[in-house]
């Protein structure tokens, strides 16, 4: 099964990994501003301060990305830029930035493909409560209409969040990313309901604005469940065990707990039994807010857990290989990732799947001839895609895949020690070199992926 015709090819970031400028033209703090200047926080007390400073180079990145052949450039904004208080007053310049670099985009043939949120909270909110004050859902859509309704006209692919379990799950309850926080159970779901009520809202104003001409998604993470066999018995195991909770698959991770209120307006049974009690009073006049109709379930994948059952018939995880292909941050490569989640999220929800972010960490470096040779990169690439092809080839709504990253960034808590882009940057010098990587998959996108086989 070939790649539909209108499937689209890109590549992502997030604001805070790439653009720098940490208090430019009005900018405030957000949550990773204040996070990283604590030490010990991050790898090497490194911060986003000046990253890869796209925020002044935005130009010669786009001419990048048209040299790569994007079709698509998902991007983050910075809600710090936009609202420094986090709500009340709109600071233009801060708005004018992502209005020149969709016009770049345009310009150079590239979809611009906007996030709302990856994770940069203004650091004012977070004094406020954050995600566990209900008011930031209202500041979030007082946000969202300050950005659509400078870009809206220009802009049609729109998501409200990236993935939640990070932000909530690392940011909150084990304190290894920003806020820094590790919350009572109670608090994490008063947190996971407050953001899902904020993307009902955001959701609300998009659709306002746009009518059916935006596309609106939303955007989990999570490992793929991957089934022992494909028969219809072992696939059907790890169907239930995606969607559901397990000794290593606990509530906050798994990922219904996120989709099902999105799409289907409820929480799953296993999720309510096991934290329905620590929801907030009254969460279920939200739910029709909560699942106001969007367009498109994007996913980020990159790894995932083979499935076997124990002596009970329990789900389990299989016994992992000795010496098993890893990246540079030791995730485990499973090719097999791009098949099944992505068909089960299409089976499930009966919406176009866009594989938000899918890529690896490398060792990577400028070679004597000048260039960066990274045949493990194409390597991985090309066998998570053909495994994607294979989910088409099921039956399975795929709509879109972006490459993570365009370009190597700051990656949160690793700081800078993990490469994870088709473009090496040069953090001292800010030089991009485009790498071996960046020129194969300018060949996949212009055969449609034909170049694969």
């Amino acid at each position: 099964m070939a790649f539909p015709p209108d499937f689209t090819w890109g590549s992502a970031t997030s604001s805070y990994q790439i653009e720098g400028a940490h208090d430019a033209d009005g900018k405030s703090p957000s949550v990773w501003d204040t996070f990283s200047a604590q030490p010990g926080k991050t790898y090497n007390n490194d911060s986003g301060r000046i990253a890869c400073d796209h925020y002044h180079r935005y130009r010669d990145d786009v001419a990048l990305m048209k040299e790569l052949g994007l079709g698509a450039y998902r991007f983050s904004i910075s809600w710090p830029r936009i609202l420094p208080d986090g709500r009340g007053t709109i600071n233009q310049k801060g708005l004018d930035f992502y209005s020149h670099l969709v016009d770049s985009l345009l310009e150079a043939g590239i979809t611009p493909w906007a996030t709302l949120f990856h994770w940069d909270m203004p650091h004012i909110l977070q004094q406020e409560g954050g995600w566990l004050n209900r008011a930031t859902a209202d500041a979030f859509a007082e946000y969202t209409q300050a950005v659509v309704g400078v870009l809206g006209d220009r802009v049609n692919d729109w998501m409200t969040f990236n993935e939640p379990q990070c932000f909530l799950g690392l940011g909150l309850e084990t304190g290894v990313h920003a806020p820094g926080l590790k919350l009572l159970t109670n608090d994490l779901f008063t947190g996971l309901h407050n953001h899902l009520v904020a993307h009902g809202k955001s959701a609300q104003i998009l659709r306002s604005s746009g009518g059916s001409r935006f596309r609106i998604g939303y955007v989990p993470t999570s490992q793929a469940i991957i089934p022992a066999s494909e028969s219809a018995s072992d696939v059907d195991i790890a169907r239930g065990a995606f969607f559901s909770y397990w000794a290593d698959h606990g509530p906050l991770w798994t990922v219904a707990s996120f989709t099902d209120p999105v799409f289907f307006g409820r929480y799953p049974e296993d999720g309510l039994a096991a934290f329905g009690s620590h929801l907030p009073k009254d969460w279920e006049k939200d739910m029709a807010l909560i699942s106001t109709p969007i367009d498109f379930c994007g996913i980020n994948l990159y790894s995932g857990i083979h499935l076997t059952v124990d002596a009970n018939g329990v789900p389990c995880r299989a016994p992992v290989p000795a010496g098993i292909a890893q990246t540079a941050n030791k995730w485990n490569v499973e090719p097999e990732t791009l098949r099944w989640a992505p068909r089960f999220l299409s089976e499930r929800y009966n919406k176009p799947i866009v594989i938000t972010e899918n890529g690896l960490s490398l060792t990577d470096w400028v070679h004597m001839d000048g260039k960066v040779h990274d045949p493990a990169r194409i390597d991985f690439t090309h066998r998570y895609l053909l495994e994607l092809e294979k989910a088409i080839g099921d039956g399975a709504n795929i709509a879109g895949y972006f490459y993570w990253s365009l370009m190597d960034n700051f990656e949160w808590a690793e700081s800078y020690k993990e490469r994870f882009g088709l473009i090496h940057v040069d953090f001292a010098t800010q030089k991009r070199t485009i790498k071996d990587s960046g020129f194969w998959y300018r060949d996949v996108i212009a055969s449609n992926g034909k170049s694969l086989h």
